[in-house]
């Protein structure tokens, strides 16, 4: 019995290792799923600011359903923006600093996984701002969204 469960431990392993995902292959997945969700996706937009994020907070989104949205119609002040309607963060690609930010709130938020439940908006320095109207984030046609957080 003792040599069966040897054998086990290992296999499982190797299994499990699998069908785990290079970190690369996150990065991918996820500009992947921005050119399926997002009206504002560009390669040359979306993927410098996805592949800066740190993959495991990647990894936590890419299991919670979220999505990384480029979206110039932020305006002023705001750098970074939580729609939990969809599940969507949103960051303007034209102001350099938003995609330091929305490192830094993802940051904080992947590593509590203490998702916003109503919509959150963040500065250049990835500090909360309050009161702020922001455009509603508004999916490609039949885009791929997580059905749990679309409410």
């Amino acid at each position: 019995m003792r040599l069966t469960s040897a054998l086990a431990l290992p296999l499982l392993c190797l299994a499990a290792s699998a069908h785990a995902q290079s970190d690369r292959e996150v990065a991918e997945r996820a500009i992947e799923t921005a050119a399926r969700v997002c009206p504002g996706h560009a390669d040359a937009t979306t993927g410098p600011t996805v592949r800066a994020i740190p993959v495991g907070a990647l990894r936590v989104l890419a299991q919670q359903g979220a999505v990384l949205c480029p979206d110039r119609r932020l305006e002023g002040d705001i750098a970074v923006v939580f729609s939990p309607d969809y599940g969507v963060f949103r960051w303007n690609p034209d102001v350099p600093s938003s995609s330091s930010a929305l490192a830094q709130v993802l940051d904080t938020i992947t590593r509590s996984e203490e998702f916003p439940v109503e919509t959150a908006v963040w500065d250049a320095e990835g500090e909360p701002l309050r009161e702020q109207v922001v455009p509603m984030f508004e999916p490609r046609p039949n885009a791929p969204l997580n059905r749990f957080l679309h409410r």
